[in-house]
């Protein structure tokens, strides 16, 4: 499942290089071939951890866990159409904020069951937090920023 999020979220991001590379970003944002290697190592843990949870045999457990692990994932898959498609910075950025709460959760609920899965979350969560931060920096550089610097000033 989540390598089938990872391949609609590239349908929904035909153009992100070119969007990419056409915004203003932070002197920190990393080059953009690199997002594809992280997310594809991403989603295998993200992946994996599911499966951990899922064999543990307290069904009712698992149920609620994996109920969050599809909310974090559902978030995942709408961030990309948001900020790529839409070119909403505002909105992704509240996406990836309640991403990141989900995901904290998800984290929570599958310590519980397994600490290898929840484990394996750890460096999801880290590179979600960061990329929260690149989205609400791009999104002031390029809306904020622009939308200050219309604003004609008294003379």
């Amino acid at each position: 499942m989540s390598y089938g999020v990872a391949a609609l979220g590239v349908l929904a991001s035909a153009d992100a290089g070119t969007v990419y590379g056409a915004l203003d970003r932070p002197a920190w944002a990393p080059p953009a071939w690199l997002f594809g290697p992280v997310w594809t190592a991403l989603y295998a843990t993200i992946g994996i951890a599911a499966w951990l949870v899922w064999r543990h045999p307290d069904r009712n457990r698992v149920r609620t866990a994996l109920i969050w692990w599809s909310l974090q994932l559902a978030l995942n898959l709408a961030w990309t159409p948001l900020f790529f498609a839409a070119r909403q910075y505002g909105l992704a950025l509240l996406d990836i904020l309640l991403l990141l709460a989900a995901l904290s959760t998800t984290m929570a609920r599958f310590r519980r069951l397994s600490l290898p899965a929840a484990l394996l979350l750890v460096p999801y969560l880290l590179w979600v937090a960061f990329a929260s931060a690149l989205n609400a920096s791009i999104w002031h550089l390029n809306t904020c920023a622009s939308a200050a610097a219309a604003i004609p000033t008294a003379a």
